[in-house]
């Protein structure tokens, strides 16, 4: 189970650098978030696939940024 200080980047155990890590954590951090829907601006959007976004209150899906709406 990941600590608090390397939070979901504590699948990689001591390999690879603290700093690879961090930004590790910080993509993560941005992809698993709540994103606003263009289309009905509700904080619903979460992330399908790279690149491919689902609103679950319009239904609609669409395409953007990779980690970020």
């Amino acid at each position: 189970m990941p600590t608090k200080k390397v939070k979901s980047a504590g699948r990689f155990g001591s390999r690879y650098g603290k700093k690879i890590r961090q930004r590790i954590i910080d993509v993560e951090k941005k992809q698993r978030r709540k994103h606003e829907c263009p289309y009905c601006y509700s904080l619903t959007v979460k992330r399908v696939a790279a690149g491919i976004w689902k609103c679950k209150k319009c239904d609609v899906k669409f395409t953007g940024k990779a980690y970020e709406v």
